[in-house]
């Protein structure tokens, strides 16, 4: 594991587990590892917190500046440090990737991002729960 600064080379957003979960569809480690790479095409970091599953989607640092979701899935950035598993952690136990970088610079597009939050708030809504974000 190692500590990477946030907001040089990339932002992070942290996403509760129940909304990536409800946004798509399963909690199954392995669809939601198939759906997350095709969803937001680029790298994804699982967690398992306290409050439960998180997720972080690297982003571009300067699209951390204008991020609108933080009510519910909040970009990481400036003094912040991101525990980064190795590139070869791919499963439990631990923090692992979810969907690893395919190259030098991948990262998630942030509209893709949003889509994936947006749908998530949408079905919490359906069915007339709560979110709360980590």
């Amino acid at each position: 594991m190692a500590l990477l600064p946030l907001g040089r080379q990339f932002a992070a957003v942290r996403i509760p587990g129940s909304l990536v979960h409800a946004a798509l569809g399963s909690t199954d480690a392995d669809v939601v590892a198939e759906l997350l790479s095709l969803r937001l095409r680029g790298p994804v970091i699982h967690d398992h917190r306290s409050t439960g599953p998180t997720y972080y989607a690297l982003i571009q640092w300067h699209a951390g500046l204008i991020w609108d979701r933080g009510e519910t899935a909040p970009c990481l950035q400036g003094d912040t440090y991101l525990g980064v598993p190795h590139i070869d952690r791919r499963e439990p136990p631990g923090t692992y990737w979810v969907a690893p970088p395919r190259h030098e610079g991948d990262l998630c597009r942030p509209q893709a991002v949003r889509d994936l939050i947006d749908a998530g708030r949408l079905q919490f809504g359906q069915e007339g729960e709560t979110l709360h974000s980590p």
